[in-house]
């Protein structure tokens, strides 16, 4: 299979998946709401953020401005490697990496710049779902929207030292996962990444000195 097909699929695959599951939990839930999967080892939990992976935040609407252009420009500058390390022919695992990085940064990105336009505001309670494209508009402007969230894996609740402690408490998304997946194979692999860059690297030189040579 070509490096850029891989890229693609895994690229559309990502966003069609997370955007599927962001749409359904922004129409058929409220905020704060909970649906119980396995027990109480995962839980589907809406929420919504600033933008930030895992729920975290940066203050404020300057810093909601600037982590949503920063992000943009993050997304920007790993297409255009992307599109790079295609057109060398590098390894299709690398390769394949970088576009599932790619894709769960792209993912967040287009809550954070559209949802506050097709979407009215989500409250906690019943009766408060959110509808998409209401008639009264959006509940934000571009690039102000909120990132939705819903993944929670409390796997250990327990009291520790009279206080309550819960092994893994940040919800997230499915964008998340793919950038956490990218990160931690990246590092697994890292070792044989850089082999394969390095015999890469030799074998283009070869070329290039055969070429040299050869004019000569």
């Amino acid at each position: 299979m070509k490096r850029s097909t891989i890229a693609l699929i895994i690229v559309f695959g990502v966003l069609l998946i997370d955007q599927i599951i962001k749409f359904w939990v922004k129409t058929h839930m409220y905020l704060g709401q909970e649906i119980p999967i396995f027990g109480n080892w995962f839980i589907i939990n809406f929420i919504e953020n600033e933008g930030m992976a895992f729920g975290m935040r940066f203050g404020g609407e300057f810093g909601k401005i600037v982590l949503s252009v920063f992000r943009i420009l993050a997304v920007g500058a790993i297409g255009y490697y992307l599109v790079r390390i295609i057109k060398k022919q590098e390894n299709k695992l690398f390769i394949a990496l970088i576009a599932l990085l790619f894709a769960g940064a792209m993912g967040n990105v287009i809550d954070g710049a559209f949802y506050g336009l097709i979407f009215n505001e989500s409250h906690y309670g019943f009766n408060s779902v959110a509808q998409f494209m209401p008639p009264e508009g959006g509940y934000a402007s571009f690039l102000h929207g909120k990132v939705v969230d819903m993944f929670y894996f409390p796997i250990i609740d327990t009291t520790l030292m009279g206080k309550r402690f819960i092994f893994f408490s940040p919800v997230f998304n499915f964008a998340d996962a793919a950038i956490s997946v990218a990160v931690i194979l990246m590092l697994i692999f890292s070792k044989k990444l850089s082999l394969i860059g390095l015999k890469h690297n030799k074998k283009e030189i070869t070329e290039e000195t055969s070429r040299t040579n050869h004019k000569f």
